[in-house]
Protein backbone atom coordinates (compact mmCIF):
# COMPACT_ATOMS: atom_id res chain seq x y z
CA UNK A 1 0.00 0.00 0.00
CA UNK A 2 1.59 3.11 -1.36
CA UNK A 3 1.98 6.17 1.25
CA UNK A 4 0.75 9.44 0.42
CA UNK A 5 3.84 11.67 0.33
CA UNK A 6 7.48 10.92 -0.49
CA UNK A 7 8.83 12.40 2.35
CA UNK A 8 7.96 14.58 5.24
CA UNK A 9 10.43 16.95 6.69
CA UNK A 10 10.91 18.01 10.78
CA UNK A 11 12.44 20.92 11.09
CA UNK A 12 12.71 25.08 11.41
CA UNK A 13 11.27 27.84 9.95
CA UNK A 14 13.10 31.49 10.11
CA UNK A 15 13.18 34.36 8.58
CA UNK A 16 16.40 35.54 6.96
CA UNK A 17 17.86 38.67 7.37
CA UNK A 18 20.24 38.51 5.52
CA UNK A 19 23.02 42.07 4.82
CA UNK A 20 26.30 41.88 2.98
CA UNK A 21 29.16 43.67 4.93
CA UNK A 22 33.19 44.65 3.86
CA UNK A 23 33.64 43.21 7.70
CA UNK A 24 32.64 41.87 10.58
CA UNK A 25 31.91 44.31 12.99
CA UNK A 26 34.36 43.65 16.68
CA UNK A 27 32.88 45.34 19.81
CA UNK A 28 31.96 49.77 19.62
CA UNK A 29 32.43 49.10 15.88
CA UNK A 30 29.94 50.30 13.28
CA UNK A 31 29.85 48.65 9.94
CA UNK A 32 27.55 50.09 6.93
CA UNK A 33 25.24 46.91 5.57
CA UNK A 34 25.70 47.60 1.64
CA UNK A 35 22.99 45.50 0.81
CA UNK A 36 20.22 43.61 2.73
CA UNK A 37 18.03 40.81 1.68
CA UNK A 38 14.82 39.45 3.70
CA UNK A 39 13.43 36.04 2.97
CA UNK A 40 12.17 32.86 4.97
CA UNK A 41 14.48 30.61 5.23
CA UNK A 42 14.93 27.97 7.82
CA UNK A 43 16.28 24.18 7.93
CA UNK A 44 12.71 22.75 6.96
CA UNK A 45 11.92 25.93 4.71
CA UNK A 46 14.85 25.15 2.42
CA UNK A 47 14.53 21.68 2.13
CA UNK A 48 10.95 21.33 1.43
CA UNK A 49 10.89 24.47 -0.80
CA UNK A 50 13.27 22.77 -2.90
CA UNK A 51 12.43 19.29 -2.87
CA UNK A 52 8.87 19.85 -3.92
CA UNK A 53 10.40 21.85 -6.74
CA UNK A 54 11.66 19.34 -8.22
CA UNK A 55 8.55 17.07 -8.20
CA UNK A 56 8.84 15.43 -4.58
CA UNK A 57 5.52 15.07 -3.15
CA UNK A 58 6.19 16.55 0.60
CA UNK A 59 5.33 17.70 3.83
CA UNK A 60 6.59 20.09 6.18
CA UNK A 61 6.79 19.58 10.42
CA UNK A 62 7.27 23.01 12.27
CA UNK A 63 6.38 25.40 14.15
CA UNK A 64 5.80 29.42 13.20
CA UNK A 65 4.27 31.86 15.52
CA UNK A 66 0.73 33.71 15.29
CA UNK A 67 2.17 37.20 13.23
CA UNK A 68 2.23 38.09 9.62
CA UNK A 69 5.52 36.10 9.11
CA UNK A 70 4.14 32.65 10.18
CA UNK A 71 1.26 33.62 7.56
CA UNK A 72 4.00 34.32 4.90
CA UNK A 73 5.46 30.52 5.37
CA UNK A 74 2.09 29.30 4.85
CA UNK A 75 1.16 31.06 2.03
CA UNK A 76 4.44 30.55 0.42
CA UNK A 77 4.80 26.80 1.13
CA UNK A 78 0.72 26.09 -0.09
CA UNK A 79 1.94 27.70 -3.41
CA UNK A 80 4.83 25.23 -3.63
CA UNK A 81 2.54 22.61 -3.00
CA UNK A 82 4.15 21.60 0.08
CA UNK A 83 1.35 20.07 2.44
CA UNK A 84 0.95 22.38 5.66
CA UNK A 85 -1.06 20.45 7.67
CA UNK A 86 1.66 20.39 10.52
CA UNK A 87 3.26 23.77 10.11
CA UNK A 88 1.57 24.85 13.84
CA UNK A 89 0.90 28.47 14.83
CA UNK A 90 1.88 28.94 18.46
CA UNK A 91 2.01 31.40 20.74
CA UNK A 92 5.45 32.57 19.65
CA UNK A 93 6.78 35.12 17.51
CA UNK A 94 8.36 33.02 14.62
CA UNK A 95 12.09 32.47 14.71
CA UNK A 96 14.39 35.01 13.35
CA UNK A 97 18.20 34.41 11.82
CA UNK A 98 20.16 37.28 11.10
CA UNK A 99 23.13 36.34 8.86
CA UNK A 100 26.24 39.12 7.82
CA UNK A 101 28.25 37.87 4.77
CA UNK A 102 31.76 39.97 4.30
CA UNK A 103 33.44 40.14 0.72
CA UNK A 104 35.01 36.60 1.19
CA UNK A 105 31.53 35.16 1.58
CA UNK A 106 32.27 34.05 4.79
CA UNK A 107 29.33 34.16 7.42
CA UNK A 108 28.31 35.36 11.40
CA UNK A 109 25.00 34.43 12.58
CA UNK A 110 22.87 35.57 15.31
CA UNK A 111 19.62 33.49 15.86
CA UNK A 112 16.05 34.30 17.73
CA UNK A 113 14.55 30.91 18.13
CA UNK A 114 11.06 31.98 18.60
CA UNK A 115 8.48 29.25 18.00
CA UNK A 116 10.90 26.93 16.72
CA UNK A 117 11.50 25.71 20.83
CA UNK A 118 8.13 24.90 21.13
CA UNK A 119 8.01 22.10 18.95
CA UNK A 120 6.17 19.33 20.39
CA UNK A 121 5.55 16.12 18.33
CA UNK A 122 2.05 15.35 18.34
CA UNK A 123 -0.41 12.94 17.77
CA UNK A 124 -1.20 14.18 13.75
CA UNK A 125 3.09 15.10 13.62
CA UNK A 126 3.26 10.93 14.13
CA UNK A 127 0.47 10.23 11.82
CA UNK A 128 2.06 11.97 8.77
CA UNK A 129 5.35 10.55 9.07
CA UNK A 130 3.74 7.21 9.17
CA UNK A 131 2.06 8.28 5.71
CA UNK A 132 5.53 9.27 4.33
CA UNK A 133 8.10 7.08 2.56
CA UNK A 134 11.18 8.93 4.01
CA UNK A 135 11.39 11.09 7.03
CA UNK A 136 14.06 13.99 6.63
CA UNK A 137 15.25 15.66 10.07
CA UNK A 138 16.91 18.59 10.32
CA UNK A 139 18.14 21.29 12.63
CA UNK A 140 15.79 20.27 15.50
CA UNK A 141 16.03 19.60 19.03
CA UNK A 142 17.32 15.95 20.71
CA UNK A 143 14.02 14.80 21.97
CA UNK A 144 11.92 15.60 19.19
CA UNK A 145 14.80 14.04 16.91
CA UNK A 146 14.91 11.05 19.23
CA UNK A 147 11.13 10.42 18.85
CA UNK A 148 10.06 11.26 15.79
CA UNK A 149 12.44 8.40 14.93
CA UNK A 150 10.67 5.82 16.36
CA UNK A 151 7.92 6.48 14.16
CA UNK A 152 9.93 5.70 10.71
CA UNK A 153 11.62 2.61 8.68
CA UNK A 154 13.50 4.99 6.61
CA UNK A 155 15.21 7.81 7.90
CA UNK A 156 17.37 10.75 6.49
CA UNK A 157 19.14 13.10 8.95
CA UNK A 158 20.99 15.90 8.88
CA UNK A 159 21.68 17.17 12.52
CA UNK A 160 23.70 20.67 11.88
CA UNK A 161 26.52 21.59 14.18
CA UNK A 162 24.03 22.03 16.99
CA UNK A 163 22.74 18.56 17.50
CA UNK A 164 26.02 17.02 16.36
CA UNK A 165 27.46 18.91 19.14
CA UNK A 166 25.85 16.76 21.52
CA UNK A 167 27.92 13.78 20.37
CA UNK A 168 27.59 10.02 19.63
CA UNK A 169 25.83 8.80 23.13
CA UNK A 170 22.82 11.30 23.05
CA UNK A 171 22.48 10.94 19.83
CA UNK A 172 23.32 6.64 18.99
CA UNK A 173 19.64 5.44 19.23
CA UNK A 174 18.71 7.88 16.61
CA UNK A 175 21.99 7.42 14.53
CA UNK A 176 21.01 3.29 14.31
CA UNK A 177 17.68 4.02 12.86
CA UNK A 178 19.01 6.11 10.19
CA UNK A 179 20.01 5.30 6.50
CA UNK A 180 21.12 8.53 5.31
CA UNK A 181 23.31 10.56 7.19
CA UNK A 182 24.68 14.62 6.26
CA UNK A 183 27.54 16.03 7.87
CA UNK A 184 29.84 18.71 6.68
CA UNK A 185 33.86 17.57 7.94
CA UNK A 186 33.31 19.74 10.84
CA UNK A 187 30.26 18.23 12.12
CA UNK A 188 31.81 14.74 11.85
CA UNK A 189 34.58 15.75 14.12
CA UNK A 190 31.73 17.27 16.57
CA UNK A 191 29.73 14.20 16.72
CA UNK A 192 32.72 11.34 16.65
CA UNK A 193 35.50 13.40 18.42
CA UNK A 194 37.37 12.17 15.35
CA UNK A 195 38.85 13.65 12.28
CA UNK A 196 36.08 13.71 9.52
CA UNK A 197 37.63 11.04 7.62
CA UNK A 198 38.37 8.62 10.30
CA UNK A 199 34.49 9.34 11.70
CA UNK A 200 32.96 9.40 8.61
CA UNK A 201 34.38 5.70 8.46
CA UNK A 202 33.17 4.79 11.81
CA UNK A 203 29.66 6.01 11.24
CA UNK A 204 29.62 3.50 8.47
CA UNK A 205 31.01 0.92 10.64
CA UNK A 206 28.10 1.06 13.36
CA UNK A 207 25.88 0.51 10.21
CA UNK A 208 24.71 3.79 8.62
CA UNK A 209 24.45 2.65 4.94
CA UNK A 210 25.11 6.18 3.68
CA UNK A 211 27.03 8.22 5.10
CA UNK A 212 27.25 11.77 3.37
CA UNK A 213 30.26 14.03 4.33
CA UNK A 214 30.19 18.03 2.41
CA UNK A 215 33.34 19.30 1.90
CA UNK A 216 32.36 23.37 0.79
CA UNK A 217 33.69 24.52 -2.19
CA UNK A 218 35.33 20.94 -2.69
CA UNK A 219 32.69 18.33 -2.98
CA UNK A 220 31.12 16.07 -1.48
CA UNK A 221 31.86 12.54 -0.48
CA UNK A 222 29.37 9.79 0.23
CA UNK A 223 30.71 6.81 2.41
CA UNK A 224 29.34 3.31 2.51
CA UNK A 225 30.53 -0.06 3.56
CA UNK A 226 31.59 -0.85 -0.05
CA UNK A 227 33.59 2.64 -1.44
CA UNK A 228 33.66 5.98 -0.91
CA UNK A 229 32.51 7.86 -3.96
CA UNK A 230 33.54 11.47 -4.38
CA UNK A 231 32.13 14.16 -6.41
CA UNK A 232 33.37 17.92 -7.23
CA UNK A 233 31.89 20.90 -6.30
CA UNK A 234 30.51 23.16 -9.45
CA UNK A 235 32.66 25.86 -9.78
CA UNK A 236 30.40 29.27 -9.50
CA UNK A 237 30.32 32.38 -7.97
CA UNK A 238 29.37 32.53 -4.42
CA UNK A 239 27.37 35.24 -3.24
CA UNK A 240 26.07 33.27 -0.01
CA UNK A 241 26.50 30.05 2.04
CA UNK A 242 23.10 29.97 3.95
CA UNK A 243 21.16 26.95 3.09
CA UNK A 244 23.92 25.43 0.80
CA UNK A 245 23.38 22.30 3.31
CA UNK A 246 19.79 22.01 2.94
CA UNK A 247 19.79 22.39 -0.81
CA UNK A 248 22.30 19.55 -1.26
CA UNK A 249 20.41 17.19 0.81
CA UNK A 250 17.76 18.29 -0.94
CA UNK A 251 19.60 17.02 -4.51
CA UNK A 252 20.71 13.90 -3.11
CA UNK A 253 17.07 12.79 -1.60
CA UNK A 254 15.22 13.87 -4.77
CA UNK A 255 17.58 11.43 -6.74
CA UNK A 256 17.62 8.93 -3.97
CA UNK A 257 13.88 8.81 -4.39
CA UNK A 258 14.07 9.00 -7.91
CA UNK A 259 16.33 5.60 -7.72
CA UNK A 260 18.92 7.25 -8.85
CA UNK A 261 22.72 5.48 -8.43
CA UNK A 262 24.53 7.22 -5.78
CA UNK A 263 27.53 8.53 -7.63
CA UNK A 264 24.41 10.55 -9.77
CA UNK A 265 22.92 11.72 -6.34
CA UNK A 266 26.19 13.05 -5.61
CA UNK A 267 26.23 15.25 -8.67
CA UNK A 268 22.53 16.05 -8.07
CA UNK A 269 23.03 17.66 -4.93
CA UNK A 270 26.12 19.48 -5.39
CA UNK A 271 24.36 21.16 -8.91
CA UNK A 272 21.38 22.36 -6.35
CA UNK A 273 23.72 23.47 -4.24
CA UNK A 274 25.44 25.83 -6.58
CA UNK A 275 22.34 27.15 -7.64
CA UNK A 276 21.71 27.92 -4.30
CA UNK A 277 25.16 29.98 -3.64
CA UNK A 278 24.76 31.97 -6.11
CA UNK A 279 22.59 34.00 -5.06
CA UNK A 280 20.92 35.62 -1.29
CA UNK A 281 19.37 33.55 0.99
CA UNK A 282 18.82 29.77 1.35
CA UNK A 283 15.55 28.61 -0.15
CA UNK A 284 14.38 28.13 -3.71
CA UNK A 285 11.20 30.88 -3.18
CA UNK A 286 10.49 33.14 -0.13
CA UNK A 287 11.49 36.53 -0.94
CA UNK A 288 10.02 39.16 1.23
CA UNK A 289 9.30 43.05 -0.53
CA UNK A 290 8.89 44.79 1.84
Amino acid sequence: MSTPFDLSCLGTCNIDFVSRVPFFAQAEEEVNIEKMHICLGGSAFNFTSRVSSLGIKTAIMARVGEDCFGELFTTELNQLNVDTSQLLSVDAKTGLTFINIDDEAEKSLYSFTGANADFKLEKEDIKLIKNSNLLHITGMYLEVVEEASKHTEKLSFNPGPVTSSFGMEKLKNTLKRTQILFLNQKEVTLLTGMGWEEGSSFLVDLGIPMVVVTSGREGARLFTQKEVIFSPAKKVHTMDTTGAGDNFAAGFITSYIRGEEPEDCLKFANHIASLCVQKMGGSASGKIDL
